[in-house]
Protein backbone atom coordinates (compact mmCIF):
# COMPACT_ATOMS: atom_id res chain seq x y z
CA UNK A 1 0.00 0.00 0.00
CA UNK A 2 1.56 3.64 -0.74
CA UNK A 3 0.42 6.81 0.78
CA UNK A 4 -2.00 7.55 -1.53
CA UNK A 5 -3.61 4.44 -1.44
CA UNK A 6 -3.54 5.01 2.44
CA UNK A 7 -5.12 8.75 2.09
CA UNK A 8 -7.85 7.55 -0.23
CA UNK A 9 -9.09 4.50 2.18
CA UNK A 10 -9.05 6.84 5.32
CA UNK A 11 -10.60 9.56 2.98
CA UNK A 12 -13.06 7.05 2.25
CA UNK A 13 -13.95 5.91 5.87
CA UNK A 14 -13.90 9.10 7.60
CA UNK A 15 -15.81 11.19 4.73
CA UNK A 16 -13.30 13.88 5.12
CA UNK A 17 -11.69 15.30 2.09
CA UNK A 18 -8.29 13.47 0.53
CA UNK A 19 -6.76 17.05 0.85
CA UNK A 20 -7.75 17.48 4.74
CA UNK A 21 -6.10 13.49 4.93
CA UNK A 22 -2.97 14.39 2.88
CA UNK A 23 -2.30 17.35 5.32
CA UNK A 24 -2.94 15.82 8.57
CA UNK A 25 -0.73 12.61 7.17
CA UNK A 26 2.26 14.90 6.40
CA UNK A 27 1.86 17.14 9.60
CA UNK A 28 2.32 13.52 11.57
CA UNK A 29 5.33 12.60 9.81
CA UNK A 30 6.91 16.32 9.97
CA UNK A 31 6.11 15.92 13.56
CA UNK A 32 7.56 12.63 13.67
CA UNK A 33 10.53 13.86 11.91
CA UNK A 34 11.50 16.51 14.07
CA UNK A 35 10.88 15.48 17.05
CA UNK A 36 13.54 12.06 16.88
CA UNK A 37 15.88 14.83 15.15
CA UNK A 38 15.67 16.56 18.56
CA UNK A 39 16.27 13.66 20.66
CA UNK A 40 12.12 13.00 21.39
CA UNK A 41 10.96 9.72 21.04
CA UNK A 42 6.95 9.70 19.78
CA UNK A 43 4.70 6.84 21.33
CA UNK A 44 1.49 6.07 19.91
CA UNK A 45 -0.74 3.91 22.49
CA UNK A 46 -1.81 0.97 20.81
CA UNK A 47 0.18 1.24 17.35
CA UNK A 48 3.58 1.65 18.64
CA UNK A 49 6.75 3.94 19.37
CA UNK A 50 8.96 5.85 17.12
CA UNK A 51 12.65 5.85 18.62
CA UNK A 52 16.39 7.19 17.66
CA UNK A 53 18.02 4.34 18.06
CA UNK A 54 22.34 4.37 18.98
CA UNK A 55 24.66 2.95 17.22
CA UNK A 56 28.29 2.00 18.58
CA UNK A 57 31.23 3.05 16.95
CA UNK A 58 32.54 0.51 14.99
CA UNK A 59 35.23 -0.85 12.16
CA UNK A 60 34.07 -1.30 8.94
CA UNK A 61 36.16 -1.91 5.74
CA UNK A 62 36.34 0.35 2.34
CA UNK A 63 36.89 -2.72 -0.20
CA UNK A 64 38.25 -0.26 -3.06
CA UNK A 65 41.06 1.18 -0.91
CA UNK A 66 41.17 -2.67 1.34
CA UNK A 67 41.40 -0.17 4.38
CA UNK A 68 39.83 -0.26 7.96
CA UNK A 69 38.06 2.79 8.57
CA UNK A 70 36.52 3.45 11.68
CA UNK A 71 32.53 4.25 11.26
CA UNK A 72 31.49 6.71 14.86
CA UNK A 73 28.49 6.09 16.66
CA UNK A 74 25.62 7.48 15.43
CA UNK A 75 21.65 7.53 15.99
CA UNK A 76 18.82 5.67 13.29
CA UNK A 77 15.48 6.55 13.44
CA UNK A 78 13.38 2.85 14.37
CA UNK A 79 9.69 2.11 14.61
CA UNK A 80 8.75 -0.42 17.51
CA UNK A 81 5.19 -2.18 16.69
CA UNK A 82 2.98 -2.29 20.31
CA UNK A 83 2.28 -5.57 21.43
CA UNK A 84 -1.24 -5.35 20.11
CA UNK A 85 0.02 -4.21 16.61
CA UNK A 86 2.21 -7.20 16.55
CA UNK A 87 -0.54 -9.89 17.97
CA UNK A 88 -2.89 -8.60 15.41
CA UNK A 89 -0.46 -9.03 12.56
CA UNK A 90 0.34 -12.28 13.47
CA UNK A 91 -3.13 -13.59 14.03
CA UNK A 92 -4.31 -12.20 10.73
CA UNK A 93 -1.12 -13.36 8.67
CA UNK A 94 -1.71 -16.89 10.15
CA UNK A 95 -5.25 -17.35 9.05
CA UNK A 96 -4.49 -15.81 5.62
CA UNK A 97 -2.00 -18.46 5.20
CA UNK A 98 -3.66 -21.26 6.58
CA UNK A 99 -6.34 -20.26 3.98
CA UNK A 100 -4.22 -20.32 1.03
CA UNK A 101 -3.21 -24.03 2.06
CA UNK A 102 -6.19 -24.91 2.25
CA UNK A 103 -6.35 -26.17 5.93
CA UNK A 104 -9.27 -25.39 8.38
CA UNK A 105 -9.14 -22.69 10.55
CA UNK A 106 -12.36 -23.99 12.82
Amino acid sequence: MRKADLVARIADKTKISKVDVLVTLETFFKEVKESLAEGENVYVRGFGSFVAKKRAKKIGRNIKKNQAMEIPAHYIPAFKPAKVFVDKVKKNLVVENKKKAGVSTK
